[in-house]
């Protein structure tokens, strides 16, 4: 059964879908980054998941909302193309798929330094190289063969984050120990360690860079319209479900983390869920946990190659991307787009090459720019949809934004603020730079090559006879 709109086929079930979110977005944010949010915030980055998981709902919604009235591939730079112009379609459409590069680029990383915990004597390039051709391979299969593997791998990783809870709450409520584990064990970690809130309120504001990142891919829901069976019914679903579950996740996981070791100490060696094992002393549960981790970023990078392969499809058919990116294979996935990422995250490899040690923090700030600039552009989008409408038409929305006007225009302040806490930290500066620098170009680009075509095209489709013919 293939997409109305194109040579798409819809292979992608409710199950697959909202396994595919899960799998976008607890991945290396929460296995590796939620570290270095800890080391920013101390515990209460707690608060920094909830309030940053408030807003990235509010976007879900906004999206969901778009996706069920109007369900095509390419979603929400197709969007943005209809209500803010073709130039803000653009911006958006590209730069989703940079983001989508740039999260797969922290992910491919976080593999490396994962097999680094078995395999410390092999380069880290190595592994990154590996995976790349390995994920690369797998995204030119069918549809349906992508959302079945990336169906297992998140059930893999939610299963051992439950797990993981479980064993924590073992730990606190029973006193399990070792002889490694030296250190009280307790909710009352979280604030022994120099209060909730050690390093002020300039630490939580810190971490949102990193947290931020972290739920970066949830919004993987609206490029699946285009290959969704039944758009209408299984997008809301995979909406409502999602952020209750990943407030779930990062906000009890890291709970537990914090409780069970003292934060300071948290991510010095690596993933922090392998460091608490190995510290409690169960080495073996430590090797399981490695082998779910590389899972969960196995499974992320799966579907951040979909994401920005089906968003350059849109942006082919819309004369936004070049038409080699419309190319259709026999199983109905757009080859040319997943050929250009995995030539294009080659990168990733060079750069674990020249610079393994500064490489996370560098691409997770990036990351974050691109991610909240695609969210304040979905937010923008919506309001102007909104605003293009009826009364009557408002009123027949099967999937309608709760606490209009007032929730989404709180999510675009937030995601202002966020701009504003790129640019305050030093470490995080250099990514808001590059980021100005990324939509400039593509204006240009616009401006140069997409403009001038769009108006041939415009030309060729009038009744006015063309010059030739004269």
């Amino acid at each position: 059964m293939q997409s109305q709109d194109s040579g798409l086929r819809r292979g992608l079930t409710a199950r697959h879908i909202r396994f595919m979110a899960l799998g976008s977005a607890i991945g290396t944010g929460l296995f590796y980054g939620s570290a270095s949010a800890i080391q920013m915030a101390g515990p209460a980055v707690l608060l920094a998941y909830l309030i940053g998981g408030a807003a990235v709902f509010m976007v879900m919604r906004a999206l969901g909302e778009m996706a069920v009235h109007n369900p095509v591939s390419g979603s929400f730079g197709h969007y943005a193309s209809q209500y803010l112009g073709p130039l803000p379609g653009f911006i958006l459409g590209w730069t989703y798929a940079f983001e989508m590069l740039i999260v797969c680029l922290a992910d491919v990383t976080a593999f490396g330094i994962y097999m680094g915990f078995w395999f410390p004597e092999v380069a880290r390039w190595i592994w990154v190289l590996g995976i790349v051709l390995f994920i690369g391979g797998l995204n030119l299969c069918n549809v349906k063969v992508f959302g079945e593997m990336e169906f297992w791998l998140s059930l893999l990783k939610v299963g051992a984050i439950v797990a993981m809870i479980l064993g924590g709450l073992g730990i606190m409520l029973f006193g399990i120990s070792s002889a490694a584990q030296d250190q009280a064990t307790g909710a009352a970690n979280l604030w022994a360690h120099g209060g909730f809130m050690p390093n002020g309120i300039s630490g939580v504001i810190a971490s949102f860079a990193v947290v931020m990142f972290a739920f970066g891919g949830i919004e993987i829901i609206g490029v699946t319209a285009g290959e969704a069976q039944d758009p209408k019914r299984v997008i809301p679903k995979a909406i409502n479900a999602v952020p209750l579950r990943i407030l779930l996740f990062y906000v009890l996981t890291l709970f537990v983390l914090m409780s069970i070791f003292p934060w300071p100490q948290i991510g010095t060696q690596g993933s922090p869920f392998v460091q608490i094992f190995d510290s409690l002393g169960i080495s073996s549960a430590a090797t399981i946990l490695n082998i779910v981790v590389i899972s969960a970023a196995v499974s992320a990078i799966n579907s951040d190659i979909f994401g920005a392969g089906r968003m350059m499809y849109g942006l082919a058919r819309q004369g936004q991307a070049p038409k080699g990116f419309a190319q259709v294979s026999k199983h109905g996935v757009p080859w040319m787009t997943v050929v250009v990422m995995a030539v294009t995250l080659l990168i990733g490899v060079v750069l674990n090459y020249l610079i393994p040690e500064n490489i996370f923090l560098l691409i997770a700030s990036l990351a974050t720019f691109a991610t909240v600039w695609v969210w304040l552009m979905i937010l923008l989008t919506h309001v102007a949809m909104r605003r293009s409408m009826t009364a009557e038409q408002v009123a027949q929305l099967q999937f309608k934004v709760p606490f209009w006007p007032w929730a989404p225009a709180a999510a675009i302040a937030f995601m202002l603020f966020i701009f504003g806490v790129l640019g305050y930290f030093p470490k995080t500066q250099g990514a808001l730079i590059v980021g100005v620098v990324w939509i400039a170009l593509l204006v240009v680009a616009y401006m140069l090559w997409v403009k001038p075509m769009a108006g041939q095209a415009q030309a060729i489709m009038s009744d006015a006879p063309l010059p030739t013919d004269h």
